[in-house]
């Protein structure tokens, strides 16, 4: 896993988890899913990465 691709994806997850949380504090629904979303799209780059790993061994 490249560093720039891993520190996206962590960035990705924490911003989302921060959002998420903030939005369910004030009860914004919509904002809410978008943090889960973005959350979501860093795992799921982690994972992508992570697996391109397996790969090139």
């Amino acid at each position: 896993m490249s560093a720039s691709e891993k520190i996206k994806a962590r960035a990705e997850q924490v911003v989302g988890k921060s959002v998420r949380k903030a939005a369910h504090t004030l009860g914004k629904k919509s904002t809410e899913a978008k943090g889960t979303a973005l959350e979501a799209r860093g795992k799921a780059r982690q994972a992508k990465e992570k697996g391109k790993d397996a790969f090139k061994r």
